[in-house]
C-alpha cells in the first residue's frame, strides 16, 4: 500500500518548519526507522533551503514537495517554477577530500542527497524543475 504526503509551500523560510514537521509524523506513521527519517529531513532540508536562498528573484511563489511511502522503498519529487537549474549537472562538484579552508563554496549539499538517497533524477518538464529521488528500504 502507499500512502502520500503532498506539502505545496511557500518560498520562504516558514517552509522549513513546516516541512520538517509534516515528514516527522509522516516518518512516524509510516513506521519509518530512525536513520530513513534523519536522510529524509536533511535531504529536504537542503533541497528547500535551496530552492528558498536560490530559486526565485522574489516572494510569492510555490514550490512542491511530494512524498509516496511505500513497504519496500519512499520516492521524493521535487518541484518549483523557477528558472531552469538541474543541480545534477548544473551546481559544482565539492572537493570532499580537500581541507576546509581550500574547499570552493557551494556543491556540497547536492552531494549530500546524492549520498544519502539510492536514485536521483532531473528533469525540465512543464515549466518546471522537477527532481526525484528515491530511497530504497531494504530492511
Amino acid at each position: 500500500m502507499t500512502a502520500e504526503l503532498r506539502l505545496l509551500l511557500d518560498n520562504q523560510d516558514t517552509a522549513l518548519q513546516r516541512i520538517d514537521e509534516a515528514v516527522e509524523g509522516f516518518g512516524v506513521e509510516q513506521d519509518w526507522p530512525p536513520d530513513l527519517l534523519f536522510q529524509v529531513r536533511l535531504v529536504l532540508e537542503e533541497l528547500a533551503i535551496n530552492v528558498i536562498s536560490y530559486g526565485f528573484e522574489s516572494g510569492g511563489n510555490m514550490f512542491e514537495v511530494v512524498l509516496r511511502s511505500t513497504p519496500d522503498r519512499l520516492v521524493i519529487e521535487c518541484s518549483d517554477d523557477s528558472w531552469p537549474f538541474n543541480p545534477l549537472t548544473d551546481s559544482p562538484e565539492p572537493d570532499v577530500e580537500a581541507a576546509l579552508e581550500d574547499r570552493n563554496v557551494g556543491g556540497l549539499g547536492i552531494h549530500l542527497v546524492r549520498t544519502m538517497m539510492d536514485e536521483v533524477e532531473y528533469e525540465r518538464k512543464d515549466g518546471k524543475n522537477c527532481l526525484t529521488l528515491v530511497k530504497r528500504r531494504d530492511e
